[in-house]
């Protein structure tokens, strides 16, 4: 069976095996991309959203979670779009 390594995706986001089953978090912590995600699409700004995670998400970290959720959304929607 083929082990699973730490991904780095960015320089805030990493997908680890050994943390909390190699779902997206970010670096240092057990916080959940799609969590993050999730509070951005309900309305919270930015501020509110780090505030919940006690401060340990940076501004900085936000954009990045967002640049990678739209690139890859842009990416499957392109290659729906040749597929058809």
């Amino acid at each position: 069976m083929r082990a699973h390594k730490r991904r780095e995706l960015g320089q805030y986001i990493v997908a680890d095996p050994a943390i909390c089953h190699g779902q997206l978090t970010f670096k240092g912590t057990r916080i959940l991309v799609s969590d993050v995600l999730y509070l951005l699409a309900k309305g919270h700004d930015w501020d509110r959203v780090s505030y919940e995670f006690d401060g340990r998400l940076s501004h900085a970290a936000i954009a990045e979670a967002i640049t990678l959720a739209s690139e890859a959304l842009i990416k499957k929607t392109e290659k729906r779009r040749r597929a058809a």
